[in-house]
């Protein structure tokens, strides 16, 4: 056959071939259709590639197999290459050819079951360099069919087709003189991780959804999110890394969240921050970490501020996670969960209370996240509340008394209720910080004596309702009168009632001090008057 180089050949802009027209237009549909039905001799032909698969290598196996009247050595190291340029070329059976490559690859592929792990991961990081010429083509699934069934199979059976004692498969599945049987347990689930990690985001994420719609372990496949994630990090550029982070928050999210480590979860939002992810990104993270909240540490929750703020930790990003815990429903059927999460909110309460930056609204919706019934105690929450008006002095009437709303007095222990009695930096002298403590105060004092009762029983709402005890000895009576009060009230008339309210209950408590003075007299006189002495020194009584 007469050989002559009539076809100029630029590849990619790599390099340029000289070859015969007609030889390769025989094999090859896309030249078939520029120079099949051209009749009149020319020279000096060229032809420009700028995207076949492969570059320079791709082209020269494909003129090979040209050259060779279809033949040519197929093997797992260059089928990749083969097939991704035989699509480019078309070189299908609808050519005069007898032999058409496509076909040829497809043939050797019926026989992938028999490749070594190692063959096969090199198949597949061949791949990676003919995106996504190689996605539209069925060798991509097929290899991935291959890995999966091999991953998903008993990691011994991996073993015998390792080619290397090197690969993670080798060492992983047959090291069989190790005596720990949790590590050998972690190790046959886990032996594909270090290979797998070296593949690019894009075979990760279609392997990744094959396994989740095959029912793999969500706890294994969420391990080695995490794995893969660390492993690319350490060269990666920011560019590099906000992709990588992005790709794993999505494959994370098809996971069950319950499978999925809350810790891990803050390592990679923290990332998340810094690289500046997408939106979609960091609501996705979000919303996987509010659905174990209950599982977070308030180490964790301390998460600074975005840059330019002035305060200190990003309280926003804590209150849009409380947010994805309630829209839960198993959060409200668990109260489990949620005491869990009043207790840790407590302790990040009291952590941003000192925040002299932090505004009362922001305060104000970190008090009432929560429902009421989550707490048993808001002591934490009185002791925050106390901190927080420390370093905001300057803080109105009016935002103070709507602080000092969210506290449940009824839920406060009395060694709380003491000092809150006493402390000045709450409002002055509302009716449930005075009347209550002063009231327990006169309970205390009249306790144990006999002819004086006072039933002082003030429920959290006061009832405009009087309270009497039994007279004294001497006629005296004790009434104790309560009112309503409407707390929002901030008059001038209010204050003034409250003041003689207090100053009649100081009053009440003299006259308690004066009574049990005379109550300790007369039981002293009576004494006098029983005992042995006294009867001796009486005159007898003639018979």
């Amino acid at each position: 056959m007469q050989v002559c180089c009539d076809l100029e050949v630029d590849v990619n802009g790599q390099e340029i071939f000289m070859v015969d027209k007609r030889i390769l237009s025989s094999f090859s549909g896309r030249l078939n259709k520029l120079f099949g039905k051209s009749t009149a001799s020319r020279k000096n032909l060229k032809v420009i590639f700028h995207d076949l698969p492969g570059g320079a290598e791709g082209f020269e196996l494909t003129a090979r197999f040209c050259y060779n009247n279809g033949q040519i050595e197929i093997t797992p190291f260059n089928i990749s290459l083969l097939h991704c340029v035989a699509h480019f070329m078309e070189m299908t059976k609808d050519i005069s050819a007898t032999d058409n490559l496509i076909e040829l690859t497809e043939e050797f592929l019926e026989g992938i079951s028999y490749w070594s792990w190692s063959e096969l991961l090199v198949a597949l990081k061949q791949c990676q360099d003919f995106v996504p010429a190689i996605i539209s083509s069925s060798i991509l699934q097929k290899y991935l069919d291959s890995l999966i069934a091999r991953v998903a199979a008993p990691a011994i059976d991996v073993c015998p087709s390792a080619s290397s004692p090197n690969s993670s498969a080798f060492r992983f599945s047959c090291d069989t003189g190790s005596t720990e049987s949790f590590k050998n347990s972690y190790s046959r689930a886990t032996w594909w991780f270090e290979d797998l990690a070296s593949l690019n985001h894009t075979l990760i994420e279609k392997a990744l959804r094959a396994m989740v719609a095959q029912k793999f372990d969500h706890v294994i496949l969420s391990r080695f999110l995490f794995y893969y994630q660390k492993s690319r990090y350490s060269n990666a550029t920011s560019t590099e890394k906000c992709k990588i982070t992005e790709i794993v928050v999505e494959l994370l999210f098809l996971l069950d969240h319950s499978s999925v480590s809350c810790k891990s979860l803050f390592e990679i939002l923290r990332v998340a921050l810094r690289l500046n992810v997408k939106k979609c990104c960091q609501n996705r993270l979000e919303n996987m970490i509010g659905s174990q909240l209950h599982q977070a540490t308030v180490d964790s929750l301390l998460i600074p501020s975005p840059p330019g703020s002035d305060y200190l930790y990003d309280v926003n990003l804590v209150l849009r996670f409380l947010k994805s815990f309630l829209s839960k429903g198993d959060c409200w059927t668990s109260s489990t969960k949620l005491r869990k999460v009043a207790s840790l909110m407590d302790l990040y309460i009291a952590e941003v209370a000192p925040d002299s930056c932090v505004k009362p609204s922001k305060f104000i919706a970190l008090l009432t996240a929560l429902p009421d019934t989550s707490r048993d105690s808001y002591d934490g929450i009185y002791l925050a509340m106390d901190m927080y008006l420390e370093v905001h002095p300057k803080l109105s009437k009016e935002e103070k008394t709507k602080i000092c709303c969210a506290l449940n007095y009824e839920k406060l222990s009395s060694e709380a209720f003491k000092h809150l009695a006493r402390n000045s930096k709450f409002p002055s002298r509302m009716a449930d910080q005075t009347l209550m403590p002063q009231h327990s105060n006169l309970k205390s004092l009249l306790k144990g004596t006999d002819n004086l009762k006072c039933f002082v029983d003030l429920p959290c709402n006061y009832t405009e309702k009087g309270i009497k005890g039994k007279e004294s000895q001497d006629g005296e009576q004790v009434v104790l009168y309560e009112r309503r009060f409407d707390i929002s009230m901030e008059n001038e008339k209010l204050r003034a009632h409250l003041q003689g309210m207090q100053w009649r209950v100081m009053e009440l408590e003299n006259v308690c001090r004066k009574m049990e003075a005379q109550m300790e007299k007369l039981m002293k006189s009576r004494l006098r008057l029983a005992s042995p002495s006294s009867t001796k020194s009486l005159p007898r009584m003639c018979s």
